[in-house]
Formats: C-alpha cells, structure tokens, sequence
C-alpha cells in the first residue's frame, strides 16, 4: 500500500442521521442524510465546510501537489484560439492568451487584420466566476446578443451589444434556460422559465417553458410569448430561425431520446406553429432552408442518421424524401457551407469529413491529420470555410479548407509545451460479458513495457447518445509525461453506432455499460498495461455513476477512483431541476416494480457495501451550483461511504463553490480542481511527481 493509504485513519466530520424511509412498491428504502437534499440549510453548510476542510488538509499533505499546480499551470499557459466565424465580412473568434479564466471575442476587418476586443467576459466578475456561454449575430450585422452564466449554473441570461458602437444596451433577460438568441427583424426569440421560488434556484424541478419574442429596446416584461405547452409543463422547447428569417423552429424535448418538430411561418403573421412529427424517440434537427426546400438531419427510420428534405410548403413528416442514406458508419453532423453539404460521420469513434453536393452526391472525402475529431465552421452562400481538428496528442488545430478543390491549408496551430511525438495513441478492441466488442483508445509514452507496473487512468461515460471521441487536453499531459496510460472506453450507451449502440445501454440494459467499464479494466490488467493495484478510475455526470457503480460491483480492480458530479441517488434522480428528463435513459423508480428494483440494484448510493470489503480511495468532486446534478447526489454518497466499513482507504469529498456541472469554469479552478484530482490519484498509485 502507498503511504498514503497507510497513514492516520481520517477524522470525518459527524454527519447525523434522521428517520426517513419512503416506501417503493413493496419494499422500504431508508434515506438518514435526506436532510443534505437541503441545499441553502445551514446544516448542510456547515457539514459542506467541515468536509471542504477534511479534504484539503488530507490534499495538502500530498508532497508534490504544488509542483504538480505548477506544472499544470505551465501546461495550460498556451494561446488558445476557435475557429474564425465570419459575418458580414467580419472574422469573429475567441481567444486565450493562456491563463486568462475566459476566452475573450474578438473580430478582425481581414485574417490577416487587426485585432480587436468585441468582449472580454473577463471584466464582467472579479474571480472569472461569469463565462460567456453563447453569440448569435443579429442578420443585419447591427447587434450581438450573448449568453452568459453565473458560477457554473445552467441559468442564463441575455444582453445585447451594438456592434456598431461597442455599447452594451439595457436589454436584459433572465431565468432563461437552454436557449440561446434565435434574430428576426429588430429582436429574437429565446427560451425561459417563470422566476423560481427564492431559495430554490438550484433544487427545484423546472417547469413551464416557453417561448419569447424580445424586440430590442423593449423590457423582458412586454416581451410577446410566442409558444407554450401547458400540457406537457416539464418539456423543453428550443426555438432557432433560418438565415432568411422566414422560418421559426421549435424543438421539443425532454420525453425521450430524441425530439419532436415544429415550424412557424414568420412572412405571415400570427401564422400557426405547426407540427410536423410526433415521435420523441427519434432526432428532427433542421440544417438550413435553401430556397422552399429544408434539409433535415435525422434518425428517422435510420439508427445511424441520414439526410432528407422536405418542400416547406407541405412540411409533414410524410412528405420528406431521403436525400443521403443510411450508411454503414454513424452520421453524426451535418451543415451546409458554401452550397455543399458537409457531413462528419463517425467510424469506431473516430471522425470523418466528407463533402456533398446538395442533390446527394459525394464529391470527395477531406483528408484530416490522424484519427481524430473535427468540427467545422462556414456559411451556407460563402465558400470560405475553417474546420478544427483534434486528437489525444495534437492539440486543437485550425485548417483553412477549399471546398472546391479539396485542398486544407494550416491556419493556426497552438504552441504547446510538449513533444507529441514522444507518446503514441492506439485503438484495441476487448470483449464485453456478453460476447460484444468494444473499442478503447490508449495513449501512453513511447517506450512503455507491458510488465503491469505502469499507472493507469481509465475514463467512460456510457450514456445519452453522447460520443466519446479522441480530445486532446494539456492537463492530461502532466500525467502520460509521468507514465500514466491513458484509456479511454467507447462503452454501450452512447452514439458512436448510433442508436442500437445507444439503447444497449439504457434502462434495463444499463449493466451493460457497467460490465463494458470492467471488461476494459480486465483488459488492462490481463494484457499486462497495467495492474489492480495501479488502476484509476474516472468520469463525470452519467460518467460518475457508471465509477460508484462499478466500485460497488468490482471494489478489487480499482486502486483510485474520482467520480465527479455524479448521478448517485438512482431512486431520487428524476425528483431534482432537470433530472426527471433523463428517464429515457434510466427510467424511474415510480415507473414499475422491476424498474425499481432494477435501479435499486445498482445505485451507487444504496450499494455500497458495509462489511469490511475494501474499497478503492475514493476523491468524490461537485459543485455548490451544480443545477444540473444537484451536489445533494455526492453529498449523500460521501456521508453514506464514510461511515460505512469500507477499509482504510480515503473516502472525501471535494466540494467547489461558485461552480456548477462544469461549464464555463475559469481556468483558476480548473487548474486548482485538476491539481487536486491528479496528485490524489497519483499519491494513492504510489506515483511520486
């Protein structure tokens, strides 16, 4: 055992317990830390306090964690630069200059320009606590409305800049969710909620959302409701418009897997919306109207997506064609840039460019570096176009592309600390439980002797339709540089085959994603990468469930494990803000007995085991703001796995104030934050820095 593991047993602060039991069908559930349910109680405070306080002494016994910070610091203190955008003749992108908590916007005349601040989000807080979340230019080049969020929440608010002059107008709006600006005419169309009850911002379950209309100039209060559902209150509606103006979309969702659509004809007024499918397991994304003919993304009746069009005119489901099949790889993006349709596919998790014409034609493939990720940014009538591309060791890199002649010229590569090739990725497939292949990326130091000495970080998410596909991040560089092998699982549960992949790993079909993660550490462990004793696991949200789970299951293979912002109370979930919306892929514990049981079986909360079977160390991280996941989540699982009998192994709880689920997050405590995380998985490995 490493020292730290051997150390004092930990002090952890007195969490008292209380009477409550709630009975599911015919079984009873006991829940003693309801009470930590209470997130603006002075109770729970001051438990948050005595923990925050546990945690960082333990943290700041740890040798090497400030050389570690510094380290990290070094890492990150690179510029970072998006895609360029342009509109109205303007080139719009943001920027890093390294250790700047938020990307700044800026513009340029020409690429090759000046450039200038259009707005630094840095000035609008004194700890970088306030990050700019979303853009949308108005479509005659005169206002810029954004989005921002206050520490990490999923609360946004609108203000609105001539960009003519640079000033920041009155208009303000807020308890808007979900949303951002969607322009027509002198205004644009947003999504929002009624203001919450006070006190229960971050807890309560959210409901009625509708749709506004917000003409520039005007209050939020006379702001004109253009859709609400009062049927179905706990439904999200998104609303977009097209480049002409002439077309409101709205996407509801929220009831499962995919969404439906809606349209309103804006050249006439108080025109209907009008609804155009009725299946909420399925995906309706529109990519842009040309002329009277809208190209649809979708998965309809096509698992792994395909391209169809409809005549505007006659917008129903059954009047739409197929424009692009089905094919043998997942369609994961699409969009329409200089007259031609560019679509990204997904192949074994990693992404690939294609370019078509708009009549369904492949007119080539685009070369990009390696296996990797790629996103693209352009206009449907300008064929000037930038795509980023990325992967575990190369760093986020933008190409300048020439869709007529094929031909991708470098734009901006960042400066990174480090030397890419001194390390290598590799793709390997290991069997499941149940007989199914499942891919895993491993990426590690050159050199590296299979002999099962070597430290490993094994990462999944396994959930909602959502890809893993290969990302490069510097923080990570602190440990492959130290020898750590990186792996990251492409588990059932998520989209990278499309929707089979995804619904072999939802609801009753959940264990699945578990016996994936194991598989993958067996695999490790059996070919030598690695050992039981030198495996760390990891994920956030979905992914710190899949981590309590799999500790629950499989104590014995995991040395480490830091399960972030994780979904841990699997009987309560859907009781919490937005939680009720993720039943398509969990179900709920009211839905039946065996949907009950099948959950009560593996939540993390209610597993953990209390007979003396050792556990893992275990860093469990969340957020005081966190309204996505409410931290009631961790907070309950961190009392619950200190007082249960679960070795000598350290059980904490770090616990980040003025943050949320993760977005936006300022550098400053991200730095802090990975810091913390890394030297607590590296002191319990054993690994010194």
């Amino acid at each position: 055992m490493s020292s730290c593991q051997q150390g004092a047993k930990i002090a952890y602060p007195e969490a008292v317990t209380e009477n409550v039991t709630d009975k599911y069908f015919d079984v009873k559930v006991a829940d003693p830390y309801r009470w930590l349910e209470n997130d603006t109680s002075q109770a729970t405070a001051d438990w948050v306090e005595a923990e925050n306080k546990v945690t960082q002494a333990y943290l700041s016994k740890i040798p090497f964690r400030s050389k570690l910070k510094q380290r990290l610091t070094e890492l990150l203190d690179y510029e970072r630069i998006g895609a360029p955008v342009k509109k109205h003749g303007k080139y719009y992108f943001s920027k890093n200059d390294g250790l700047q908590n938020q990307s700044v916007l800026y513009v340029k005349e020409s690429l090759d320009g000046e450039a200038k601040v259009v707005l630094d989000p840095n000035t609008l807080s004194d700890d970088g606590t306030v990050a700019l979340t979303g853009t949308s230019f108005s479509n005659d080049g005169k206002y810029l409305a954004y989005t921002i969020s206050r520490s990490g929440s999923d609360w946004t608010e609108i203000y609105v800049m001539n960009l003519e002059t640079g000033e920041k107008l009155d208009d303000h709006i807020q308890w808007a969710k979900f949303t951002g600006a969607a322009w027509q005419g002198n205004g644009f169309y947003y999504s929002a909620y009624d203001a919450p009850e006070a006190g229960k911002e971050f807890s309560n379950v959210n409901e009625g959302h509708k749709i506004f209309y917000h003409t520039v100039g005007e209050p939020q209060s006379s702001d004109k409701l253009i859709f609400h559902n009062p049927d179905e209150p706990k439904r999200f509606y998104h609303c977009g418009t097209s480049d002409d103006e002439r077309i409101l979309y709205i996407h509801e969702s929220g009831a499962g897997s995919g969404n439906n659509l809606f349209i309103k004809d804006l050249t006439k007024p108080d025109a209907p919306v009008v609804r155009l499918t009725d299946n909420m397991e399925e995906t309706y994304s529109p990519i842009e109207l040309v002329g009277n003919q809208l190209f649809i993304f979708t998965n309809h009746n096509a698992p792994k997506y395909r391209i169809m069009t409809v005549d505007i005119a006659s917008p129903q489901l059954q009047n739409w064609r197929e424009l692009i099949p089905e094919g043998e790889s997942v369609l994961a993006d699409a969009s329409l840039i200089g007259g031609k349709l560019v679509l990204v596919y997904e192949k074994d998790a990693a992404r690939h460019a294609y370019v078509y014409t708009t009549d369904g034609q492949l007119k080539h493939e685009i070369a990009l570096p390696t296996l990797g990720s790629v996103s693209f940014s352009g206009d449907k009538d300008d064929p000037e176009t930038f795509y980023t591309f990325t992967s575990f060791t190369y760093p986020p890199t933008i190409f300048r592309y020439d869709l007529d002649n094929n031909t991708s010229t470098l734009y901006l590569a960042p400066k990174v600390a480090f030397n890419p090739e001194d390390y290598i990725t590799e793709q390997v497939f290991y069997t499941s439980r149940d007989g199914t292949q499942i891919p895993m990326f491993l990426t590690y130091k050159k050199g590296l002797q299979k002999d099962g000495s070597n430290p490993a970080l094994l990462y999944g998410y396994g959930g909602f339709n959502i890809s893993l596909n290969p990302s490069f991040s510097a923080s990570r560089l602190a440990l492959l540089e130290k020898g750590v092998i990186y792996a990251q699982a492409t588990l059932r549960g998520g989209g990278e085959y499309g929707e089979e992949w995804h619904q072999a790993g939802v609801k009753q079909n959940k264990q699945n994603v578990f016996d994936d993660f194991i598989a993958a550490a067996e695999y490790l462990i059996d070919n030598k990468y690695t050992d039981a004793e030198k495996l760390a696991v990891n994920g956030g949200s979905n992914g710190g469930l899949l981590v309590g789970a799999v500790v629950n299951q499989r104590p014995e293979l995991f040395r480490v494990a830091v399960p972030a912002v994780g979904v841990m109370d699997m009987l309560r979930y859907h009781t919490f803000t937005i939680g009720w919306n993720w039943a398509s892929d969990y179900g709920t514990s009211a839905d039946s007995p065996e949907m009950f049981r099948y959950l009560f079986a593996y939540s993390p909360l209610h597993n953990i085991r209390n007979d003396g079977t050792p556990y893992p160390a275990i860093l469990i991280t969340t957020a005081d703001h966190d309204d996505r996941v409410v931290p009631a989540h961790s907070f309950k699982y961190a009392a619950t796995l200190q007082t249960a009998n679960t070795g000598k192994a350290p059980k904490i709880i770090r616990i980040e104030t003025k943050a949320g689920h993760g977005a936006g997050k300022p550098i400053s405590k991200q730095i802090e934050e990975t810091a913390d995380v890394y030297s607590f998985i590296l002191y319990n490995l054993g690994v010194t820095y």
